[in-house]
């Protein structure tokens, strides 16, 4: 070897692999999303990619959010208004309903217990009419309901119990026309015993107060009465149809069931509200999960988009490719630049996507009005959906599923044409060059 060529030899830089995730392997990754105008295809796939993941992680967000939304205010109002359990007597009339009021009351976990007597009658006013569900209450109970309490629109319950009126529902008051101070009539089949038969009872009482729980089942069919008036209403004098249990902690019934039934000290039938709504709920829970898969793939499908814009892209790249191979990059520096490219529109789309999704899913009863508006439609029929408004709840547990599992998909659409790229032989790439 000749002296000149041994200094060459020894001055020529030593090649060395780029670390991985270098700044040399983000730059040319995002060169690559930038394709060049005789090659706009494979940008305007990348784009639709970056679109469908928006879309489809906003679409989840909102969806599970108005599920969740339906599911906690319909439980909230079902069970504010209705109670956690119920204790009904067996074997003889519930007439000793105070005393296992008391003892019940007493126990810890345990927030209202109310001796209730319910019925069916029919309310009329010079109006309107309608049919609706009486129920004689306690005036100190009534006021500690968590579906009356801080719900009371117009009126008020001061001397409940002395007979000063009775409670309705703002709907109902709204059907039947009817103001604070005006008469509301009471019809019930189950009137005085007669040598001619039972003959309906008829009776008028003042409204005192207007109550609005935002349920239009409720608001639209619920009267409360005071106790020993509905008791004569009714015809079940000293007696109570249910007593229900209001429980600081809904979740805690399995707990609370034996504490409960060793303070009735009488033979009663307790059931709870999973018991009443187990079906309702049910079927909240299989909508939600079918929405959730069904969504799902539009996330899937632009994941999809991401495997052949990316197949596009190694196609179109493939000189490139060869080039940076022969300069020295290695097979996992070409690998780890395609992967780069395919995360970055995942992971921009899932960004871009939770903040639209949250964004809507926080004003989506604005959206809806505007739109019921826009296009003179009711989008929200109440006395379809129960509820007199579009609910929507955002969880920090769904929020972080829809983000990982978009995560995952999009990085996992990056693998193999990653790996096509990286297994490119540069010599092939460059033959016909």
């Amino acid at each position: 070897m000749t002296v000149s060529a041994l200094e060459t030899t020894q001055s020529a830089p030593t090649l060395r692999a780029t670390r991985p995730f270098s700044r040399f392997e983000w730059m040319i990754a995002f060169r690559y999303l930038r394709a060049r105008r005789a090659h706009g295809s494979v940008s305007v796939i990348a784009g639709f990619s970056f679109l469908g993941i928006v879309v489809g992680v906003a679409a989840l967000i909102v969806v599970m959010s108005v599920m969740n939304g339906f599911h906690y205010d319909l439980m909230d109002k079902m069970i504010g208004l209705n109670g956690h359990i119920f204790l009904q007597g067996v074997e003889s009339p519930l007439t000793d309903y105070q005393a296992v009021t008391d003892r019940v009351s007493k126990l810890p976990g345990v927030k209202l217990a109310a001796p209730l007597v319910e019925g069916q009658a029919f309310a009329t006013s010079p109006v309107n009419s309608g049919p609706a569900l009486v129920r004689g209450i306690r005036g100190a109970d009534l006021a500690r309901l968590p579906g009356i309490e801080g719900h009371i629109t117009q009126g008020n319950l001061n001397g409940f119990d002395e007979g000063q009126g009775v409670a309705i529902g703002a709907r109902l008051a709204e059907h039947l026309g009817l103001r604070i101070g005006d008469k509301i009539t009471l019809i019930s089949p189950k009137g005085a015993q007669t040598p001619f038969g039972v003959t309906p009872r008829v009776k008028s009482y003042a409204v005192a107060a207007i109550f609005q729980i935002g349920m239009a089942t409720f608001d639209n069919t619920f009267v409360f009465m005071p106790l020993a008036e509905a008791q004569a209403y009714f015809n079940l004098d000293g007696q109570s149809n249910v007593i229900e249990v209001y429980l600081d902690d809904p979740d805690r019934i399995d707990a609370m069931r034996p504490l409960i039934a060793n303070a009735e000290q009488r033979p009663m039938i307790d059931t709870d509200w999973r018991q009443l709504n187990k079906s309702f709920f049910d079927v909240l829970n299989v909508e939600a999960n079918v929405m959730f898969a069904i969504l799902t793939l539009i996330v899937l499908v632009a994941a999809l988009n991401i495997i052949s814009g990316l197949i596009m892209l190694v196609q179109d790249k493939a000189r490139a490719i060869a080039v940076l191979r022969t300069m020295g990059a290695t097979r996992g520096a070409v690998m780890r630049i395609f992967l780069i490219t395919g995360a970055t529109i995942g992971v921009l789309g899932t960004v871009c996507g939770l903040a639209l999704g949250l964004i809507v899913a926080q004003n989506v009863e604005e959206i809806r009005k505007g739109l019921s508006w826009l296009l003179g439609v009711n989008l929200f029929p109440s006395e379809f959906y129960f509820l007199s408004q579009l609910p929507s709840r955002v969880e920090p547990h769904d929020v972080m599923v829809v983000a990982l599992m978009t995560l995952v998909l999009s990085l996992a659409a990056t693998i193999y044409p990653s790996w096509r790229a990286a297994r490119l032989d540069p010599v092939e790439a460059l033959r016909y060059e």
